[in-house]
């Protein structure tokens, strides 16, 4: 079976520096941070006290949920997952209403703990005895599933509907998942994406396990300094991110605006041995999952113009552009352009991969590449294998057509995604 071409009709994000693409744009071009002091996280005696968390406000979302779903929907993640999902419909140009069932059109949009305050809340009432209290919404809002199962029922999709997790690789994971089923002829077009949520029952775990920057409470929209030798751990944030993937052809004769195409990519996992654990990638499942995606991609590893890394601001930084130098064979003023879009939003958990593919599509279709904040103090592991000024800064660029996107999750599992200038 010949390999039919994927490419990217729409977008939506929901990030903590910017609601919506237009604004995440312009957000991107004037390396707005959306890092914010959370007076919460202090009165809970958290050590990190900084977060990203999307400035949405009630009128946005009322343009994608009916009055009752906004009574009823109180889980943050969900209503995150839902306006990005929505906004990358509306702006691939797809009518929301349809007669029949979308046969050809399916949903994989992950999630990470995006219903947790519900879930916190339909606890106090099972313990108190007020079962009945818990509402008839209960079940969809805290269902690991319930982001793709709300999407597919408000956009009558009738094709694969399901919802994956798998850390912080979730959202390529989810991309790569749709981006095969339209490969492989078993789709014409998916929705795909992946959402977290926010707060200390989120974040709290994370705190505890001392990875989070817990310097720079008083410095907020510094504390996120991916690749830095000041780096004192990742700001957490959170949000969705969402892309509608589609057949070439059926865009192509619907005369559909392509942002991008996807021509690889590669998921594996490191088994957590040779240096691998929960907390820390195996070095040879991230080389491995490089190359392999490049493989599948068809192209080498010169090709590379920029590297949108998974980049968060911990130890594993210096360990991830070695690895990147070992599986491309390339180093110093010869390695590709690198970036952390996490510099700008934190580490949005599950919901990185989709929000910063966002980034990336966006920085493809209109040819710049966005500043890396916050890393003049290049660290000393970095320092030795590239120069600083590979690290990116805002510039327009017309000569970045292939940009790598990675995600390397707790777990000890790799994702990474190679995409592409759209050229007819």
């Amino acid at each position: 079976m010949s390999k039919r071409r994927v490419v990217v009709t729409g977008m939506g994000v929901v990030a903590p520096n910017a609601i919506g693409v237009f604004d995440f744009e312009t957000a991107l071009k004037e390396s707005r941070s959306g890092i914010r002091f959370i007076p919460e996280l202090k009165e809970l005696n958290f050590a990190c006290q900084v977060g990203g968390i999307p400035p949405l406000t009630e009128d946005v979302v009322a343009k994608y949920l009916s009055p009752l779903q906004m009574k009823q929907i109180k889980a943050t993640g969900l209503v995150y997952g839902l306006v990005a999902g929505k906004e990358a419909w509306e702006n691939a140009g797809l009518p929301f209403e349809s007669e029949t069932t979308r046969w050809d059109t399916g949903c994989i949009f992950g999630s990470g703990l995006a219903g947790i305050k519900k879930i916190r809340e339909g606890i106090y009432q099972v313990d108190e005895g007020k079962v009945k209290r818990l509402g008839s919404t209960m079940v969809e809002q805290t269902m690991p599933s319930g982001i793709s199962a709300y999407l597919a029922g408000e956009l009558h999709l009738g094709n694969q509907v399901t919802t994956n997790s798998s850390a912080c690789s979730t959202g390529n994971e989810a991309i790569l998942m749709a981006y095969e089923r339209i490969k492989l002829g078993k789709a014409t077009r998916m929705l795909a994406g992946s959402c977290d949520d926010h707060g200390p029952y989120v974040w709290g775990g994370f705190d505890s396990l001392r990875v989070l920057n817990r310097k720079m409470n008083d410095k907020p929209e510094e504390a996120s300094r991916p690749m830095s030798e000041s780096a004192a751990g990742f700001v957490p944030g959170s949000g969705a991110g969402a892309l509608v993937l589609e057949e070439y052809e059926t865009a192509k004769a619907r005369n559909a605006t392509i942002y991008a195409e996807i021509i690889g990519g590669d998921l594996n996992a490191g088994g957590q041995v040779n240096g691998g654990s929960m907390t820390s990638p195996n070095g040879e499942g991230v080389v491995r999952c490089i190359q392999n995606a490049m493989e599948d991609a068809g192209i080498s590893a010169d090709d590379v113009d920029l590297i949108n890394g998974h980049l968060t601001a911990t130890g594993n930084d210096s360990k991830e552009i070695a690895n990147w130098a070992k599986a491309l064979k390339r180093s110093g003023q010869n390695f590709p352009q690198v970036q952390s879009t996490k510099s700008l939003i934190g580490h949005c958990l599950s919901a990185a991969g989709s929000i910063e593919s966002v980034a990336v599509v966006l920085q493809l279709h209109k040819r710049f590449s966005h500043a890396s904040t916050n890393c003049s103090d290049l660290s000393n592991g970095i320092s030795q294998i590239i120069n600083k000024e590979l690290v990116s800064s805002y510039s327009l660029n017309n000569n970045i057509n292939i940009i790598v996107k990675s995600g390397f999750g707790f777990g000890d599992v790799n994702s990474v995604v190679v995409w592409k200038r759209f050229e007819d």
